[in-house]
């Protein structure tokens, strides 16, 4: 699931004031190449060519970024990644991802469900059509939907830290502390950028070691 409704629709500006001023953004293969650069403003530059042209089987090298030694890499290479998941190759599929979006974004929860649930009768295998889908499922208190959706996400795409999370905030939610732990822990070894995440892991650490202490 997204750390915000919001999040997809602000990384490109984000992205633009990342970009070297100087140099236009490269081509996917460039990008590729730029990222294993010694120069962590090549780096970052590969991160936002990756953003633009990027596409799914990219991620991976987004994924090995975020534990880039220079912060801004991570920083970029984590909005990058979101981008590369967000595109099906599919302009019918997208246009529908980008209305869910819009729906999602304004508040009208049910609205989006019914258009990730079309991009989801088009493309099956599109990963993050499941994700958004399980995002509305537990905004609107449908934790056993959304559970179901994020393992379809996960199955389609095992390193899908946002799904991970998600299964963490579910589980909380159903008063699942020992597995929720399990899957923030998840989240982590896969990005280990995650603040909230990490700060959650703390709490229920202390929380679990606590409880056992009474027992």
């Amino acid at each position: 699931m997204d750390s915000s409704l919001r999040l997809l629709t602000t990384l490109l500006a984000a992205l633009a004031l990342a970009a070297p001023a100087a140099g236009q953004t490269p081509s996917r293969e460039a990008a590729l190449e730029a990222l294993k650069s010694p120069d962590a403003a090549q780096r970052q530059r590969g991160a936002v060519g990756l953003a633009r042209n990027g596409r799914t089987e990219d991620a991976p090298a987004l994924i090995a970024a975020l534990r880039d030694p220079d912060e801004d890499v991570r920083a970029i290479a984590e909005q990058a990644v979101w981008i590369v998941w967000s595109r099906s190759g599919d302009a019918e599929v997208d246009g529908l991802f980008a209305q869910g979006l819009e729906e999602m974004n304004g508040g009208r929860f049910d609205a989006g469900i019914d258009t990730f649930t079309r991009v989801i009768e088009k493309a099956p295998g599109f990963a993050e059509g499941w994700n958004k889908r399980a995002t509305l499922y537990f905004i609107t208190g449908d934790y056993r939907k959304s559970l179901a959706d994020c393992d379809e996400v996960i199955k389609r795409n095992p390193n899908h830290f946002g799904a991970l999370a998600g299964y963490g905030q579910i589980y909380l939610r159903l008063d699942e502390p020992e597995r929720a732990l399990e899957y923030f822990r998840r989240a982590l070894e896969v990005n280990p950028n995650m603040d909230s995440v990490e700060a959650a892991v703390r709490v229920l650490e202390r929380a679990i070691q606590q409880r056992k202490k009474t027992i």
